[in-house]
């Protein structure tokens, strides 16, 4: 698998521009032409190989949550956009992706928030996991909360929402459950 990365690294980097034409990025995702050239060109900044991988990403967070610890939280939105897990996000699927968190009906976001959820893919969401994300959650904001949340506060919101979001009290969250107690909310 590594050999067919870096054979992607060079081949993109050869060919320059996306592969796919603007025409085309602009029919599978909900931006315009102009949009896609300046993300495009940002990308490659950020980017040279054409590549997205885990570290930059997490540079990248680290701009937008200076106080924070970012490495927790940009780890799990990594693995949701990673979704052939080869640990690399193309140009085109960053740009899909991004296309459905700022334009993406409020269902296809929610499919994509239950994905986040979801550490291990099981199709459930565990206590765990809903702990998991919280706390990267609030070690992406940082201590500069007010008030200051402490673990006995994190731990309870984690409990209450957990109650909330398991309807049937089996322990898990199904993807059911969790669309359905979602929708009530937007």
């Amino acid at each position: 698998m590594e050999e067919s990365r870096e054979s992607r690294k060079c081949s993109f980097r050869i060919a320059g521009p996306p592969k796919e034409s603007l025409g085309e990025l602009c029919k599978c995702t909900k931006f315009t032409k102009r949009e896609i050239q300046v993300m495009y060109r940002t990308f490659k900044q950020d980017c040279p190989t054409g590549l997205l991988e885990e570290d930059t990403f997490r540079e990248i967070f680290t701009r937008f949550f200076p106080y924070g610890n970012v490495n927790p939280y940009a780890h799990y939105v990594f693995k949701t956009f990673d979704h052939n897990r080869d640990e690399a996000i193309s140009f085109k699927d960053f740009l899909q992706w991004l296309s459905l968190l700022c334009h993406g009906s409020s269902q296809e976001k929610l499919k994509w928030a239950f994905r986040l959820y979801d550490i291990n893919h099981d199709g459930f969401i565990t206590r765990k996991e809903l702990s998991d994300i919280l706390c990267s959650i609030y070690a992406l904001i940082g201590r500069r909360t007010y008030p200051v949340i402490d673990e006995r506060t994190l731990r309870d919101h984690c409990d209450r929402t957990f109650q909330k979001l398991d309807v049937n009290k089996d322990g898990v969250v199904t993807f059911e459950e969790f669309m359905d107690i979602c929708a009530r909310v937007v």
